[in-house]
């Protein structure tokens, strides 16, 4: 490879050892992208990497914490930097109903649906498999930090996650924020039963929801009102 660069001689043995290098490096810090460009050589015979670029993978950063904690986070939007650190996914949008869905492509889907019904979701938040009571809470307060927010709908399809888990941490978040606007809630799957039952007998004003298009349409009147 060294070779088809064109590099030749003692030039073409440091090359392939820089590739050789990198190569050691890409595996043991679990990146998914170095990229250099130039590789060049100067003028006193020495093969430098002039610029670089490199990705590592989010999932490794449990045994890559000194790499990840170099990340400069001064221009990411802090809602975002807050979510990382709860261990939520969190993207802001532009629309006025809150999204709190377990699940990447639920959490689409969600979106769309209430595009589909004349709103707009004001983010992305899936709140993943493992989820903790005190993670709904921290969702909950990204979601009601945004002031545009006009309700929240909590759209829940319990497989790995328990529903009741969910359902207190809703009457947590719900009680510890004070929560003033519209919250439209659909839990089905894994002790949805006992999770209704937690939220009926929690006395907060929650709007209880059938089914995925039933919440979609309840949470787009509730704004339009």
């Amino acid at each position: 490879m060294a070779g088809n660069l064109g590099f030749k001689g003692d030039l073409q043995a440091q090359a392939a050892n820089q590739m050789k290098n990198l190569y050691k490096i890409f595996l043991k810090y679990d990146a998914t992208q170095i990229e250099i460009n130039p590789l060049g050589e100067t003028p006193d015979k020495k093969v430098v990497c002039f610029d670089a670029k490199f990705n590592f993978d989010d999932n490794s950063s449990f045994r890559q914490q000194a790499i990840f904690d170099e990340e400069d986070k001064s221009e990411a939007d802090p809602r975002e930097v807050q979510a990382e650190r709860s261990k939520l996914n969190y993207i802001g949008l532009t629309g006025d109903i809150g999204c709190l869905v377990n699940g990447a492509g639920l959490a689409m889907a969600t979106m769309d649906i209430i595009k589909l019904h004349g709103a707009a979701p004001a983010n992305f938040l899936d709140c993943g498999g493992g989820v903790k009571e005190e993670q709904v809470l921290e969702a909950f307060k990204l979601l009601t930090a945004d002031k545009n927010v006009k309700a929240i709908l909590v759209n829940i399809f319990g497989g790995i996650v328990d529903c009741a888990i969910i359902a207190n941490g809703i009457t947590s978040a719900c009680e510890n924020i004070k929560l003033q606007i519209p919250l439209v809630v659909r839990l089905e799957g894994t002790n949805s039963l006992e999770a209704r039952e937690i939220l009926q007998s929690s006395g907060l004003k929650i709007i209880a929801a059938g089914d995925f298009e039933d919440a979609a349409r309840k949470v787009v009147e509730v704004i339009q009102e």
